[in-house]
């Protein structure tokens, strides 16, 4: 008998882990129906019940508040700023095993600390695989998650990672924006992978946007290699932190004659100035994810695309022990 599957969510984005669980539902309920199953045997999952208390000098404790033995426990939780949202999840993970789940499966929408996959000099850490490390000393089995800023760090965990992609959004919403004389372009040389894969699906031409940096967050020069000119340019990215690049790119685009500037970005960072930066750019639209939650009425340029129905989808499969390859197009 497969064990009983229960999802729960952290404090961090509550909303989104409540439209995971409504695309599991109907993922589950289409599974059923191709079956043959009649509609009156498909049982829809809610939130487990759980609770999370603070003490007055900062230290906090999260509980589950229903029994979860012998059950495959999948804990929602991305790990944007603060530290407490990771380890918040740190907790839920050994909450989990002390209470006898039978696996604990950890879903990051955004896996933060991942800009930290190498070291770039002398005496830093790595961070990604110092949080790989501590998620695989809470025991969990598991880890879902979206579009890591460098693909090695699926190689830190010592447990299997499912990395998804937001192209099966993104690729539908740019064809139905209908353009012509359409570019891809990455915003840096790191990110041309990315872009090269988009521009290959599409069929269109590709640009890069080469930026030397003064320091982290501060873009000091940059260069355009392709032809933009007549174009309209959509510039591909896994997040958008304080809008520095993208703001500084889609002006120098436009001062090379392009017709139009979109951004297209899985996680939504957003620090600092970057409201203001997209707001004052040439950029006419910003099309992300919400795997970080938005400040509501920041922007006008910002167009959310939500991935609840795309990791519902694949909860389903890996909890039925189906191929997942399937669910990705770039």
């Amino acid at each position: 008998m497969q064990p009983l599957v229960k999802f729960f969510a952290g404090s961090a984005n509550r909303e989104l882990a409540e439209q995971i669980v409504k695309g599991y539902n109907k993922s589950q309920a289409e599974m059923h129906l191709e079956a043959g199953n009649s509609e009156e045997t498909i049982k829809d999952f809610e939130l487990g019940k759980s609770s999370f208390t603070r003490f007055s000098d900062g230290e906090f404790i999260t509980s589950l508040d229903e029994t979860v033995r012998g059950c495959t426990v999948f804990l929602i939780q991305s790990t944007f700023p603060p530290v407490d949202n990771l380890f918040e999840l740190m907790l839920m993970i050994d909450a989990a095993k002390r209470a006898s789940a039978y696996k604990v499966v950890a879903v990051i929408p955004y896996f933060g600390f991942a800009r930290q996959d190498r070291k770039d000099k002398p005496r830093v850490a790595i961070g990604a695989k110092l949080i790989a490390d501590l998620l695989t000393a809470s025991k969990v089995d598991r880890v879902i998650t979206m579009d890591l800023h460098a693909d090695q760090i699926q190689g830190f965990f010592n447990v299997p990672v499912d990395h998804l992609y937001a192209s099966s959004l993104f690729v539908p919403y740019i064809k139905s924006l209908e353009l012509e004389d359409l570019v891809i372009a990455s915003p840096d040389m790191g990110g041309s992978k990315r872009a090269k894969a988009y521009s290959h699906f599409l069929g269109c031409d590709m640009a890069i946007a080469h930026k030397s940096r003064e320091k982290a967050n501060v873009v000091g020069e940059m260069m355009i290699i392709g032809e933009v000119e007549g174009k309209n340019v959509i510039i591909m990215d896994d997040m958008v932190d304080t809008a520095g690049t993208i703001s500084m790119a889609s002006d120098i685009m436009m001062s090379k004659g392009a017709k139009s500037v979109r951004v297209v970005a899985t996680h939504p960072v957003l620090s600092g100035p970057a409201y203001d930066r997209i707001n004052n750019s040439s950029i006419i639209e910003l099309i992300t994810t919400n795997t970080i939650p938005i400040k509501e009425g920041m922007s006008d340029k910002i167009k959310v695309l939500s991935i609840g129905d795309l990791f519902g989808g694949i909860i389903n499969k890996i909890y039925n022990y189906q191929s997942i390859s399937g669910s990705f197009i770039v």
